[in-house]
């Protein structure tokens, strides 16, 4: 950098390539609550990346990243400079620094490095917090569409440690060994849903057509949580039978509103020490450098390879 007061952030340009570039800014001041992070990776999530290709110039996407507090938090919470920590904002957090509240921060011990931690904010956590909502899982059949993404992926390993039977769901034959590297019990290539059904728990990030068939698997008193819509949000289902059942739950999950309930930090810190102990283990599929930002982004959007992306951050 050649300015002293300067960072480097990716931000929306809608006259580039995929629309993202990387340009100058000031730095980040801070709140008293608010730590100043020298960011060295951040990664990718499917959602920031589809809302930069509509959002207004100027906007600066980002939601997970990892790195090192360069200022503490000056009403004293948090960690002390030079902690090594993984975090979560809401928007902007690719860019070399970030000011970040201390509740959406936890540390890292010396067993995670950062490209692993970058993984954990936002896929991390929505697995984590959507089977939660499951209640005990110890013996339950918990189903999970899209498990070779990033938030399937982590769930099956989750449910799997809590003591569930895990059935994932994939698109295509060549997923199933991804999957079953996340210790899912049984996987369903396609939507032959009934073939391990009834299921306590579903989490869905697929919609479409197969919400509605995994409704109707669901077990008496069943819970289907839905975070996304990847095959179409406009969805048909049988009511009657599914009200006809019993108990059946239906519950829209978004992260940003299940932060307003327990911080990022706590879930943050309990991922964190699972995947110190080797419990939990991100699966990166692509790094590369932030430089690449567009490229990279393109292949998440095109669905070029499964797990995650980080992107590192050099001065």
């Amino acid at each position: 950098m050649s300015n002293s007061n300067t960072i480097r952030a990716i931000v929306v340009d809608p006259s580039v390539p995929e629309r993202l570039v990387i340009r100058k800014f000031e730095r980040p001041s801070s709140l008293p609550n608010e730590a100043i992070v020298q960011v060295a990776s951040v990664s990718l999530n499917r959602g920031e990346v589809r809302r930069s290709q509509s959002a207004e110039a100027g906007w600066r996407p980002g939601w997970d990243f990892a790195g090192t507090i360069q200022t503490a938090a000056r009403d004293g919470s948090g960690f002390p400079v030079g902690t090594r920590v993984v975090g979560f904002l809401r928007q902007g957090a690719w860019a070399e620094q970030v000011a970040v509240p201390t509740h959406a921060i936890a540390s890292l011990p010396d067993a995670v490095d950062f490209k692993s931690a970058a993984t954990l904010p936002v896929a991390g956590l929505t697995a984590l917090l959507s089977l939660e909502r499951g209640g005990i899982l110890l013996d339950r059949a918990v189903l999970i569409t899209g498990a070779s993404g990033g938030v399937g992926y982590f769930a099956c390993q989750l449910a799997a440690q809590a003591g569930a039977i895990v059935t994932a769901q994939v698109r295509r034959p060549e997923l199933v060994e991804f999957v079953k590297t996340a210790k899912a019990h049984q996987v369903i290539v396609g939507e032959q849903f009934d073939r391990y059904a009834p299921y306590d728990l579903v989490l869905d990030s697929v919609g479409g057509k197969v919400l509605p068939s995994v409704l109707e698997q669901l077990a008496s008193d069943g819970i289907c949580i839905i975070f996304g819509a990847t095959a179409g949000a406009d969805i048909t289902f049988n009511a009657s039978q599914f009200y006809g059942k019993g108990g059946l739950n239906l519950y829209g999950f978004i992260l940003f509103h299940e932060l307003k309930k327990q911080p990022a930090s706590v879930g943050l810190a309990r991922l964190v020490k699972l995947v110190a102990n080797g419990s939990l283990v991100p699966h990166i599929d692509l790094e590369a450098s932030w430089t690449e930002i567009a490229d990279v982004a393109r292949q998440l959007l095109d669905r070029r390879f499964a797990g995650k992306s980080v992107l590192h951050l050099s001065n």
